[in-house]
């Protein structure tokens, strides 16, 4: 019962909606005593043959009315407890969105999608259950069971009572046993739900490349093979499950047989009349449900149990990039300057940017460049606070990033990453993502400034095409001049491209350059590429090697100093032209 103790903090909340509901279901429960009683009476005086019409129309007239009461109180006590329960699961679910927003990506990187979707969705729904149909159930069960027994044994016959709810304390036993089988089983049945759905959302999102190569019977398997744990581990669930019902059953059946037995016995006796045993009988049988309630309240507490202890793990990991609680919520202007000794990312001893100290004016232009895995993506991501430093500093305007707070710097920040994330929305409303009031012209003349425009057109429905979960429906070009339209309609302060025109023709980037260097006159702007040709521009180039800065300067500069970048430019440079030479022949 640990999940009614866990849950206090919600049921002291919604104290009142609880409290009048419980009161509403004893109230039922009582209700549906007065029956069985008033049946009793009605046999009694027929066997008595004192029982006239007039007598017989009164006592019909009274349970048609304890009927209608009994309709009413049982609609208001539904609609207190399980709409109270709805209300917690709304809340539990806004908790895990806001936590999952306030994660770092290292936080994403150590867990998988489909495990914290099993989390929002099968496992808020157990603990649902159990501040719903749980408190029903166990309030029912005390309440209907002590009403029911009180009854029996001080208005009919407290022996016969006694003799026919001796095999009660072996029901007890056995369901506590079934219950904590049921709490681990059922953990177990959940982990194995959540490997299912990881599997089903990265099937979903790589299809075209399951497609491209032939590896759909390879997964199909693996889905059978995993859907198959799934079944088995349910199953296990099952299984302890299907013993609740049975051993309560034969409980019951006990119960009635000892009944039985021993109230003809006390009939011939002469200590108990028919219609006492009658009510008896009908008492005994209104005992069924709350001895059915009580293993059914183990099955659901045991199953909220362990998806609110899932929950609660992972509520309780703490965001690795928090403001601090003296920074200032002003968004951030000026001068970007980075002075970091080294970095490493938590939980790796490699590092990964060492030595990187620079200062690029407000209103100019950086080009980051390099191999691949240079470190170029870590140090602009660390403008944007994605991790922490812990040895260096970044700073705006001379105030250290650290400073403010993460509202305040990633306002002023516009980001367009290397892995383009559109929404199953239309091509208008992801690029209005960071605006939602911008008007179709704001959004048309960005969709120009990054050369998208005449594309959109060629759609089937322009601006209002529905593109598919992550833009599955758009090229990788698409997807990118999407993005950049989205980046430049927001007008931020400051604008980082990480490699964001990889996937562009020539002309095409020579477009969009152009476009942001008259948008963006005094604005600060940073582009981390592998295509030399989209920093040239740069106020400023720096290339990195090894999470170290090997060359700096303009892009006249580092072509006279002749190393790497120069003679990478000379070999892109001279890829043009074979690729040119080769189109028009």
């Amino acid at each position: 019962m640990r999940i009614f103790v866990d849950l206090w903090w919600f049921f002291k909340q919604e104290r009142l909606k609880y409290f009048f509901g419980i009161t509403f279901l004893m109230l039922s429960s009582f209700l549906s005593l007065i029956p069985p009683y008033v049946v009793g009476i009605i046999v009694d005086d027929i066997r008595k043959r004192s029982l006239s019409l007039p007598v017989l129309a009164a006592w019909v007239g009274f349970l048609i009315l304890i009927g209608t009461i009994y309709y009413f109180t049982g609609y208001v006590w539904r609609q207190l407890i399980f709409g109270s329960s709805i209300v917690l699961a709304r809340q539990l679910r806004g908790d895990l969105y806001r936590h999952f927003t306030r994660m770092s990506p290292n936080f994403y990187q150590k867990r998988r999608i489909g495990d914290l979707m099993a989390h929002a969705t099968n496992d808020i729904n157990a603990v649902q259950s159990a501040a719903g149909e749980g408190i029903l159930t166990l309030v029912d069960s005390i309440t209907m069971g002590g009403m029911v027994i009180i009854t029996m044994a001080a208005l009919i016959n407290w022996k016969l009572t006694i003799i026919a709810l001796l095999p009660m304390p072996v029901m007890a036993v056995l369901t506590m046993y079934y219950g904590s089988l049921m709490h681990k089983r059922f953990g177990v049945a959940q982990e194995a739900f959540s490997d299912l759905n990881d599997k089903v959302q990265e099937n979903i999102s790589g299809v075209r490349v399951i497609k491209a190569f032939g590896e759909e019977s390879a997964q199909i398997n693996l889905f059978r093979t995993a859907s198959q744990d799934v079944v088995n581990k349910n199953m296990a669930v099952a299984r302890i499950d299907a013993l609740f019902d049975p051993t309560i059953t034969f409980i019951v059946a006990l119960c009635f047989f000892l009944s039985l037995v021993f109230g003809s016995i006390f009939v011939v006796d002469g200590t108990l009349s028919i219609g006492k045993l009658t009510s008896f009988t009908l008492y005994l049988g209104q005992l069924v449900w709350p001895m059915l309630a009580f293993g059914f309240l183990f099955n659901v507490v045991e199953r909220g149990n362990a998806s609110y202890e899932r929950i609660r793990r992972l509520l309780a990991v703490k965001p690795e990039v928090v403001s601090r609680p003296d920074a200032s919520d002003k968004v951030p202007g000026g001068d970007i300057r980075y002075a970091i000794r080294s970095f490493t990312y938590p939980g790796s001893a490699a590092t990964v940017l060492k030595n990187i100290h620079f200062t690029l004016g407000k209103g100019q232009t950086l080009g980051l460049v390099g191999k691949t895995g240079a470190g170029k993506t870590t140090l602009l991501r660390l403008l944007l606070r994605e991790f922490d430093l812990t040895d260096g500093g970044i700073f705006i305007g001379g105030q250290s990033i650290m400073g403010m707070t993460l509202e305040a710097l990633r306002s002023a920040i516009g980001y367009v990453p290397q892995d383009h994330i559109l929404f199953s929305a239309t091509i208008a409303e992801n690029i209005a993502f960071a605006r939602p009031d911008a008007s179709r012209e704001e959004i048309e003349r960005a969709a120009r400034l990054a050369s998208i425009h005449e594309d959109i057109l060629h759609f089937p429905d322009g601006y209002e095409t529905v593109v598919g979960e992550h833009g599955v429906t758009l090229s990788g070009g698409q997807k990118q001049r999407v993005s950049i339209a989205r980046a430049l309609l927001a007008d931020p302060e400051i604008l980082i491209f990480d490699d964001s025109l990889s996937a562009v023709d020539a002309r095409t980037e020579t477009a969009i350059l152009k476009a942001l260097q008259q948008e963006r006159r005094n604005k600060t702007t940073l582009i981390s590429a592998h295509r030399l040709s989209a920093v040239e521009h740069a106020n400023q180039i720096i290339v990195l090697a090894d999470g170290q800065i090997s060359e700096q300067g303009t892009h006249d500069e580092l072509m006279k100093e002749n190393g790497w970048y120069a003679e990478m430019y000379a070999h892109q440079q001279l890829e043009s032209l074979v690729s040119e030479g080769g189109t028009n022949r």
